[in-house]
Order: structure tokens, then C-alpha cells, then sequence
């Protein structure tokens, strides 16, 4: 009698954790229809996801952009003494950048500079750009340093100048040992984006706040989209990681 009761109690059991799951995997299912497919929602996903990579672009162009003026000058205002108030300057743009949050960067930027800025796709590649070429001039400059004193001393000594020293012979080089460090100066961009969603832009962020909005339920598009924000940084991690696997073979030939 025992052992009969003690089945009918373990088959109840093992009968109510078969209920939960089923009744929890059909709530699962139902919020995902709610979330990508009652009313096409999936296209805000992929609108969302179009802006975020748009903003990124753009962004890690305009941050390689000022990182290399930023970078090139630094360096060439230890040999021309007249340059030493911009290097001041650049410092403190550095500085400032890197020691502040990019969260406040973009709301300065947002509500104060750009206020009447009605493209603010614009402004956040603005902000986003700003804010990677800090960080993109600290990146370059170590590419500089690491390129021998004796490329320098050989450019001028067959007559060029050295802007044309840096421009043809150093900056290449620098480049070339520092793109894996852009790369990931990319990846880390891709993510930081997600923050601007809080100035009106439909990123993919602002894309699954929306619809949590109209679905009354923020947990399945938030999980969402920190599912495709990891399919993506993992994606351009293994592109990059391919990328320094074919720049390592080049240098061994």
C-alpha cells in the first residue's frame, strides 16, 4: 500500500511540473507572437537594428577621423614647438572625453549644442564620433610609437617632409598593427548605442521599449533584443578574429 501510494504521489508530481511547463512554454509562445509577429513587429526589430549599425558606421568613421588628426598631432608637437598650445588643447579634449559617461556627452550634446537639431540619427554620430576618437587617438598613438624611430629618420633622409614621413611611410604601418584594436573599438560602439534610444532615436533599444509599451510586457523584447545585440557583437567578434588570423599569416610570409 505503500509503495502504491508513493508512485500516485511521484506520477501527481512528475503530472503538475508537465502542466507548468506546457502552460509555460504556450506563455512563451504567445509573447513571442505578441512580440514579433501580431502586427508585423518584427519590422520594428529590423528598422531598429538598420539604425543601430547605421549610427555605428558613421560613428567609428568620424572617431578614426578626429583619433588620427588627434593622434598625428600629438605626435608631430614634440618636434614643431608651435604646435604645443593645439596639443594642450587635444589633451584636454581627451581628457575631458574619456572621463566623462557617454550617457552625459549625449544629452549636452542633445538638449544644449544640437537642441535644434531635428535629424538626431545626425546627432548621435556626432556624439557617438566625439566620444570614439578619444579613445580612437589614444589607439593610434600607441600604433605610432610602435612603428621605429629609424622610419622616421629614413623618410627625411630621402628629402620628404614630415607630414609626407607620417602620411606615407609611418601612418600605414601604425594602422596596419592597430586594427585589431579598431575593431574592437567598433564592437564596444555597437553596444554603446543602445543608449540612444533616450533622444527619440528608434534604434533597436527604443524599437523593443515601444513594443513592450504596447504589449504590456517589457521581458520578452528587452530579452529580445540582448539576444540579437549578442548575435551581433559575437558575429563581428568572429569576423575580427578571421580578419587577425589572415593579418597574422600575411606577416609570416
Amino acid at each position: 500500500m505503500r509503495l502504491s501510494s508513493d508512485r500516485k504521489g511521484s506520477d501527481g508530481l512528475f503530472l503538475y511540473f508537465g502542466v507548468q511547463n506546457l502552460l509555460w512554454m504556450q506563455g512563451l509562445q504567445n509573447s513571442l507572437y505578441r512580440t514579433f509577429v501580431e502586427k508585423d513587429r518584427y519590422m520594428a526589430f529590423l528598422k531598429g537594428i538598420g539604425v543601430t549599425l547605421e549610427i555605428s558606421f558613421f560613428a567609428v568613421l568620424l572617431g578614426t577621423a578626429i583619433g588620427v588628426v588627434v593622434a598625428v598631432v600629438k605626435h608631430m608637437a614634440k618636434k614643431h614647438h608651435f604646435l604645443r598650445p593645439l596639443e594642450w588643447l587635444l589633451d584636454a579634449y581627451v581628457l575631458v572625453i574619456r572621463g566623462t559617461p557617454v550617457y552625459v556627452q549625449l544629452l549636452i550634446l542633445n538638449t544644449v549644442v544640437f537642441a535644434s537639431v531635428q535629424n538626431k540619427i545626425l546627432v548621435a554620430v556626432i556624439t557617438f564620433g566625439i566620444n570614439s576618437g578619444a579613445y580612437v587617438a589614444e589607439i593610434i598613438r600607441a600604433g605610432i610609437n610602435s612603428v621605429d624611430k629609424g622610419q622616421f629618420e629614413a623618410g627625411n633622409s630621402l628629402g620628404l617632409r614630415d607630414g609626407a614621413v607620417m602620411r606615407l611611410i609611418v601612418l600605414p604601418q601604425a594602422i596596419r598593427n592597430i586594427l585589431p584594436a579598431l575593431g574592437n573599438e567598433f564592437i564596444t560602439l555597437v553596444k554603446e548605442t543602445s543608449i540612444a534610444g533616450t533622444m527619440a532615436v528608434n534604434d533597436l533599444t527604443k524599437a523593443a521599449e515601444r513594443i513592450g509599451g504596447a504589449t504590456y510586457d517589457l521581458y520578452t523584447p528587452l530579452l529580445s533584443i540582448a539576444v540579437i545585440y549578442f548575435v551581433l557583437v559575437f558575429g563581428m567578434t568572429r569576423l575580427l578574429n578571421l580578419f587577425e588570423r589572415r593579418l597574422a599569416r600575411s606577416d609570416n610570409r
